[in-house]
């Protein structure tokens, strides 16, 4: 299926992006993270991720392709949008989810946005990503206010929302442990996941590599 002529235009500011992981959400994910966000929550752990000057402008259809990819190599549960602030960006993230649930994977979002509030937003981007949202995880992250109980929540005033049925809501994995990967390829280190409370201050998000980033990616078809 192909996507690059129809999503051609569109781009987005990206922080960092992971073909697949299994600790952004349940199962083996397509892992995105936003720049920009306009909230400045305490004890953030993507504080890099919050300007809206950093990043690199990368086209939805490039983003499309290497989604593809890996599905087709890794066997993709669905994709994970975190940031910074999805919703910040919401036509070319519902343009990426439109894809995503093309392919039959399931979408995820992280945002500091309540459900009420993208529920009564006017925007019609918003509107359309809220739509391509299966799983929302809402509410801003208070650090005094640490989860120990579920699975990749930040902080226990966060509620998870389960908006369509392409989800499992009793799925087991949501009741495991927390993980944290770390990968070491050539001199690019990355690190995702969430850390054991202790580890915390070790705990840092690498922007992304220059073998990541496609080379004009905002004119790739």
């Amino acid at each position: 299926m192909q996507f690059s002529a129809k999503y051609s235009s569109s781009t987005i500011s990206l922080a960092q992006w992971l073909p697949c992981t299994e600790a952004e959400g349940p199962g083996k994910r397509f892992a995105l993270w936003v720049q920009g966000c306009p909230f400045r929550c305490a004890g953030c752990c993507n504080p890099e991720m919050l300007s809206t000057q950093g990043g690199q402008k990368v086209s939805i259809a490039w983003i499309i392709s290497q989604l593809q990819t890996s599905a087709e190599k890794n066997s993709l549960d669905g994709i994970t949008l975190l940031g910074g602030e999805p919703f910040a960006q919401p036509g070319p993230l519902a343009q990426l989810a439109q894809a995503a649930h093309a392919i039959d994977l399931t979408v995820m979002i992280f945002s500091g946005y309540t459900r009420e509030v993208l529920e009564g937003h006017v925007d019609s981007g918003v509107k359309q990503l809220f739509s391509e949202t299966d799983i929302l995880v809402d509410g801003l992250y208070n650090k005094d206010r640490p989860e120990f109980q579920r699975r990749w929540i930040g902080s226990s005033n966060q509620k998870i929302h389960f908006l369509t049925d392409r989800v499992e809501k009793n799925d087991p994995r949501w009741q495991r442990s927390n993980t944290l990967e770390i990968r070491l390829e050539k001199q690019s280190l990355t690190i995702n996941g969430f850390p054991a409370a202790h580890a915390k201050q070790f705990w840092r998000r690498i922007p992304v590599s220059q073998r990541q980033r496609p080379k004009n990616s905002s004119e790739e078809s």
